[in-house]
């Protein structure tokens, strides 16, 4: 099994949309300190508030960078290589050949779950980690100390006693960053099991970051009432209590488990279909 995801691993290496999705990770949030550091902003609570605490300790420029690009890039990414696994393989006509071998279905679908989840963790924490190191040269590595101005935005953003050491931040990142990359679970589980139904990567792309942005949609309808709560998004962005409360809270836990069935149900489909599909290419 260890060779299979060598092997598979091996070919995602190669393969220059893996350093592509890597480089991007890694240039925008260089990028975004860059932009702040000749643009500072205003004053503001709300999420703009990330921004501003970056200018006071570059350990929050990985909390902004993470906020803004779990919206949108991080989703398409996970999505692509999710869904790229195995419908990849089938628009090259490679699938076939590789069943050939003395390789089972099983063990084939496991090797590239176990490469798209690493690829996913991968750009993840390479956001954060470009922003730590981007945000730390450009304002320092330092606690979060406001008062004045800075300690009103502070308190218009929940920061409890408007002081934060670097240790607690850290720590926090690293929490953050794992709950955001889980929180996507349920793209990837549906975009892999598109994947093995189809021989077309774009379709099983677009179907996984089709259920992130349909649940966004319907979450955002109140009107839908206690539905929403189980809509695989709408516990998204509970992360942020990190930094605006005294920790983790109970809509982390509850958005941590509300992944598991989308993951298992999506999964076995998807592992059910395989295992009896007719492979023609």
């Amino acid at each position: 099994m260890g060779s299979l995801f060598g092997t598979e691993m091996t070919k995602q290496w190669r393969r220059t949309r893996t350093y592509a999705a890597i480089g991007i990770t890694i240039l925008i949030p260089i990028i975004f300190a860059v932009a702040i550091k000749a643009n500072p902003p205003s004053p503001g609570g709300g999420e703009d508030a990330f921004t501003y605490l970056s200018t006071h300790t570059g350990l929050f420029l990985p909390v902004a960078a993470l906020r803004f690009m779990s919206r949108f890039l991080l989703v398409f990414l996970v999505a692509l290589f999710a869904g790229d696994a195995v419908a990849s393989e089938a628009s090259w006509g490679n699938l076939r050949a590789m069943l050939t071998r003395p390789v089972g279905r099983g063990r084939l679908l496991l090797a590239k779950v176990e490469s798209a989840t690493l690829l996913a963790l991968i750009v993840t924490f390479a956001t954060v980690i470009a922003a730590l190191i981007a945000g730390g040269l450009t304002f320092g590595w330092g606690g979060l100390t406001l008062g004045g101005v800075a300690g009103r935005v502070a308190a218009s953003s929940g920061l409890p006693g408007f002081h934060m050491s670097a240790a607690r931040i850290i720590g926090n990142l690293g929490i953050a960053t794992g709950y955001v990359f889980w929180g996507l679970a349920s793209v990837g589980a549906l975009a892999f099991m598109v994947s093995t139904m189809t021989d077309s990567p774009a379709a099983a792309v677009f179907a996984g970051f089709g259920l992130y942005a349909i649940s966004q949609i319907l979450d955002a309808i109140t009107s839908i009432g206690v539905i929403r709560y189980g809509f695989p998004t709408h516990y998204y962005d509970a992360w942020t209590s990190l930094f605006t409360g005294p920790g983790p809270t109970g809509d982390m836990l509850r958005g941590t488990l509300l992944q598991i069935p989308y993951v298992l149900v999506f999964g076995a489909i998807g592992w059910w279909y395989f295992r009896r599909k007719d492979v023609l290419s």
